[in-house]
């Protein structure tokens, strides 16, 4: 059975590259991808693919070399020629994307991209030159949120308030997806019905909606809002959907801690995310002090990538 990073690749990835590069990747033996999940191409620099633990550099054979210098140097003719397949020539109907420095693939895999920025009264109004572009494959892992679910469920229908913290590329994410499709979806074993679930999605990322349709399973239950600003997004989910539950992800700023205060008042349970690697860094940050102080979140699942990404660390009870 094909590895599900090569599936994804072969399937999704793949017809949206330039010829050249396509033609080099599709070389590379299926087990040397087992854990891909970038690609990157940079104007006039290496091509690279990157793993959850190595980087390859891939010449224009498609065979590995340990040497950068050897890699196939991928052209701005190439970068252009991706972007025009992933847009079908179509790159001004995705402008807003655009100066989100990010655009969607269908399957929810997500492209950045870097180049020159035009600003507009102190706004990047659009990215033009683009000189970069990271291919993040989107792998949902259905079950990743089977160990810590039973610990976050009261036992009455109800959840306690959970924020997963976790440093980056460590499956903060993954985890957070699936937490939404099981919460959304009922787990019949534990005799939990399900609940009303609001996403706000402002990266794309936990639904990897493709022209606003989730691309990754959330659960039956669950309402999208794809591209919000969290604390706005979490406002208008409230006022207009009447969730049980919003999930949203890598919360940081004063609005966002605002919002969820408003959220908690309001009756709605909270599940989110922080980058950091313990507890202790994270209550440095004065804007979430007291969150923490408070007690608000009852369960802090902590991630780390010592054991490959999603290895819990540690799950605390309050």
């Amino acid at each position: 059975m094909k590895n599900k990073a090569t599936k994804i690749l072969k399937q999704d990835i793949l017809p949206a590259l330039a010829p050249q590069l396509r033609r080099i990747i599709s070389k590379l033996a299926d087990s040397k991808l087992v854990n891909l999940v970038e690609i990157r191409l940079r104007v006039n620099k290496p091509l690279i693919l990157e793993l959850t633990e190595d980087e390859l550099f891939i010449d224009q054979d498609g065979l590995i070399r340990k040497d950068m210098r050897q890699a196939y140097q991928v052209s701005q003719s190439e970068i252009i020629d991706t972007l025009n397949l992933m847009t079908a020539s179509s790159l001004y109907t995705i402008e807003e994307e655009l100066k989100a420095g990010y655009l969607t693939l269908p399957g929810g895999h997500r492209v950045g991209l870097v180049g020159q920025v035009i600003r507009e009264h102190n706004q990047i109004k659009r990215i033009k030159y683009i000189s970069g572009l990271n291919i993040r494959l989107c792998q949902e892992i259905i079950g990743a949120a089977d160990e810590v679910v039973r610990q976050i469920i009261t036992g009455n229908d109800d959840i306690y308030n959970t924020l997963i913290i976790s440093p980056p590329r460590c499956g903060k994410t993954t985890l957070l997806r699936d937490l939404t499709r099981q919460l959304s979806n009922g787990i019949s074993e534990l005799n939990f019905k399900g609940l009303k679930v609001g996403v706000v999605d402002e990266r794309s990322e936990i639904g990897g909606a493709y022209q606003g349709v989730a691309q990754n399973r959330l659960g039956r239950r669950t309402d999208l809002l794809d591209r919000a600003p969290k604390a706005e997004g979490m406002m208008l989910l409230i006022r207009s959907m009447s969730p049980d539950l919003i999930v949203t992800d890598e919360i940081g700023s004063k609005e966002d801690v605002k919002a969820i205060w408003e959220a908690l008042n309001a009756g709605v349970r909270v599940i989110t995310t922080i980058h950091g690697n313990d507890l202790a860094e994270v209550r440095s940050r004065l804007k979430l002090k007291e969150l923490l102080r408070e007690d608000v979140f009852r369960r802090i699942i902590i991630l780390s990538g010592r054991s490959g990404p999603g290895t819990i660390e540690k799950i605390i009870r309050r």
